[in-house]
């Protein structure tokens, strides 16, 4: 009976671990993916000198973004991989101690070509973090609220977003201080060292392996894009795209435009504007999973996606940065946006069997960071043509969420499944 207990126990105190590990992997996941939109026109500034040029700034933000998603892309696939054939918590560890390595050593860059070769590698890690986190979790918590889950992990990086505006409020970002900020935003390295040795590996996972082992294909990424798994993974790819496409080749520019237009009267807007955008993304991210659960999962993700693409045309068509509207709307548009990352953790887990649930919530979540990737870049192409007028550039661009009405009805409806069943199908 004492023995029994302390097995009992023993679990317990791994699944809070589990819950700390992913949901605060996440959150300084969501620390490093707004840097670069908060601080990458002041890095610019500093590090161009005399050929700085708002146009020329534009470009180097699009290319910091689009190498941050090709490392996402790439790591949710790599570490997806690790995380089924060698367990979830080795896949989330080493992929927390990518990005915080990486980004700590950024502060030492001397060159933006520096720079950008490390966050292709923060991305990496920051990639690889969420599939090993949510499957970690869904395999731990079975006896939670799927959408609490989903909602915890969709609230977790933009709550870490938050923590950078209030950090940037703290600490006035300058071309004189950008270092200091890059130190601090990688000091988690600690919480990723301890990981590798805290962790306890999933339950559900260990009993799997054999079953992988032996299947036909196992994890490889051929199998996904094979009967009966194909139709999921394109429709994961494609659901993910969408909101991961309109954040980064839209919604990001309000920072870099805030910064322009507001920061020459109070050099503070910047910080001002992504703490409003942040507050609401980690409402809208709490939220997502439970809009999911009570309108259905096709419906709730249409909703939303009419939601997004009408506010990125109301702040980019009618509001500037200053005016009375401009932070409230900036709000809104950060809880309806970001309800997508409630919505995806909570539905990708549904599509894909235990065997293949990292690697294939990894594609399905990180793939679309290639299209996103082309997006971001084709939007530093867009900033030259309009010559750096950033408010176009995010109305355009906006445009891609209103395809997520469409792709969702392909979609098959899984609200009331257990976890895993549609994916055959």
């Amino acid at each position: 009976m004492p023995e029994a207990q302390g097995l009992g126990g023993r679990r317990n105190a791994g699944k809070w671990i589990v819950l700390g590990a992913a949901f605060l992997g996440w959150l300084f996941a969501g620390v490093q993916l707004g840097l670069m939109p908060f601080a990458a026109l002041t890095i610019s500034k500093d590090l161009m000198g005399d050929a700085f040029t708002k146009a020329g700034a534009g470009a180097w933000f699009a290319a910091y973004s689009a190498v941050t998603m090709l490392g996402a892309a790439t790591g949710g696939i790599l570490f997806g991989q690790i995380g089924d054939r060698f367990g979830r918590a080795r896949g989330l560890a080493w992929s927390m101690l990518c990005f915080t390595a990486c980004g700590l050593a950024g502060a030492f860059a001397q060159t933006q070509e520096q720079l950008i070769v490390l966050r292709f590698f923060v991305g990496l890690g920051v990639g690889g973090t969420w599939p090993n986190g949510v499957s970690l979790l869904s395999e731990f918590w079975t006896d939670v609220s799927r959408p609490a889950l989903a909602g915890l992990m969709g609230a977790g990086a933009n709550l870490g977003i938050l923590l950078l505006s209030l950090l940037g409020k703290w600490h006035a970002v300058t071309p004189d201080t950008w270092r200091e900020l890059l130190l601090m935003t990688g000091s988690p390295i600690v919480l990723a060292l301890l990981a590798c040795w805290l962790v306890p590996e999933s339950p559900t996972w260990l009993m799997s392996r054999g079953a992988a082992k032996a299947g036909p294909g196992g994890v490889s990424l051929r199998n996904l894009f094979r009967a009966p798994l194909r139709r999921a993974t394109l429709l994961g790819i494609a659901l993910g795209a969408i909101p991961l496409l309109g954040a980064w080749a839209s919604s990001k520019w309000m920072l870099p435009w805030a910064d322009l237009v507001g920061g020459a009267v109070n050099p503070g807007y910047k910080a001002i504007t992504l703490l409003c955008w942040s507050s609401g993304a980690t409402l809208g991210g709490l939220v997502g999973g439970y809009v999911g659960q009570l309108l259905g999962r096709r419906l709730s993700y249409a909703v939303i996606s009419v939601g997004a693409c009408g506010m990125n045309i109301l702040i980019y068509g009618f509001l500037k940065p200053l005016e009375p509207a401009f932070l409230p709307a900036v709000f809104a548009q950060g809880v309806i946006s970001t309800m997508f990352f409630g919505w995806l953790p909570l539905y990708l887990p549904e599509i894909f069997p235990t065997h293949v649930r990292a690697t294939g919530t990894g594609i399905s979540y990180n793939a679309g960071r290639f299209l996103t990737a082309a997006g971001v870049m084709a939007a530093g192409v867009l900033i030259q043509l309009v010559h750096g007028d950033y408010a176009k550039v995010g109305a355009v661009t906006g445009l891609v969420y209103a395809l997520g009405v469409l792709v969702i009805w392909q979609a098959p409806e899984t609200k009331g499944a257990a976890v895993g069943r549609q994916s055959s199908k």
